[in-house]
């Protein structure tokens, strides 16, 4: 399926090739993942459903045993991928605009011959954001992990702890259940400091009363969970107290009306609106959400300017903050996969 939608846009379009470079895609596409740094790593799918998978030598036969079924060029370091294989001509070619270097661009255009290109980016995109019930298993998988990391990292609170010490707590916890890697740098920020919305984690003791932020997520056999937290040591001062309730009702409101046909920017003006309408709004720099998948942030972008409507099947963040520096930073964050009568949580940490 994730084939044909490709195939049927390279025929609807009359592109004889289609380029694929991010790894992501590439895994998505053939089972196979892997990082190659500065090595030439592509996907090239014809209109008739020929395809071709250009890898290091050293990988092929990995990628073999990751069930691709097309042909593989293997390529030595000291050798170019373009001259292992017979020449070819795509008048058209379709690619990743967003992520081929100019350098990569050149070559393919006088490797292949290719006299007009194409972008691929947004088919790709929509592709993977409709999620298989099989992803959603593994999003979920990933979410309970996440929950998991919230619970270790609550419980290694005490009074003079630093925010790198709940951090390297918190992903010893997950390496001893298995998991290798996070979906990106671990965020814990206690009171003021959390007033950063992207702040660093370093020596900052913890204090009695005040508020804690935890933002993390795993990776779970490909798929990335985020969430966040925001949770209270002792009891954190009264204005403290008002930003958090106004920031749970936004993640309250928002996600109540997550349902197929909604506009995704209506999602966006709930949450704002309840910010901005308790005076806050300034303090609220960032868009609402996210798309979640094989990458921790993708599309679709849940913001006010996304006109698109949710659809069955996609898995995205909720996640409003507000951040008055010198006071706290709070935020709440949930993944949510949207149903066919509406949504479901895909994480469930209290709030």
């Amino acid at each position: 399926m994730k084939h044909n939608e490709i195939t049927t846009f390279l025929n609807e379009k009359n592109v004889d090739a289609a380029w694929i470079t991010t790894p992501l895609n590439i895994f998505y596409l053939t089972g196979y993942l892997s990082e190659p740094h500065e090595r030439l790593f592509s996907l090239l799918i014809t209109k008739d459903g020929e395809e071709t998978l250009f890898c290091p030598k050293m990988e092929v036969e990995e990628a073999k045993n990751a069930g691709f079924k097309g042909d593989i060029v293997g390529y030595l370091d000291t050798e170019s991928a373009f001259d292992l294989i017979e020449e070819r001509t795509y008048k058209t070619f379709a690619i990743e605009s967003e992520h081929l270097s100019v350098k990569r661009f050149r070559e393919v255009e006088k490797a292949f011959n290719v006299e007009k290109f194409e972008d691929i980016d947004q088919v790709l995109k929509d592709v993977r954001n409709i999620k298989t019930q099989n992803e959603i298993e593994l999003l979920h998988e990933a979410a309970k992990y996440a929950d998991l990391a919230i619970k270790a990292g609550a419980e290694k609170l005490a009074e003079g702890v630093t925010e790198i010490e709940v951090l390297n707590h918190i992903e010893t916890t997950m390496k001893q259940h298995g998991i290798s890697k996070m979906s990106f740098d671990t965020m814990v920020l206690f009171g003021d400091h959390a007033a950063a919305p992207h702040g660093t984690p370093g020596d900052r003791k913890l204090q009695n009363n005040e508020y804690v932020l935890f933002d993390l997520g795993v990776i779970y056999k490909g798929y990335c969970s985020d969430i966040t937290r925001t949770i209270a040591f002792g009891t954190p001062p009264e204005k403290a107290q008002e930003i958090y309730n106004i920031v749970l009702e936004a993640n309250k409101k928002a996600i109540d009306i997550i349902k197929p046909g909604v506009k995704i920017s209506e999602c966006d003006k709930v949450a704002r609106d309840i910010i901005s309408n308790a005076g806050y709004g300034d303090y609220f720099p960032h868009r609402l959400g996210h798309g979640l998948g094989l990458s921790v942030h993708e599309f679709p972008d849940i913001s006010s300017v996304n006109t698109d409507t949710f659809k069955e099947g996609m898995v995205l963040t909720v996640e409003p903050g507000i951040y008055v520096p010198g006071v706290a930073g709070v935020r709440i964050e949930d993944d949510i996969v949207v149903t066919k009568d509406g949504h479901e949580f895909l994480t469930g940490y209290e709030k």
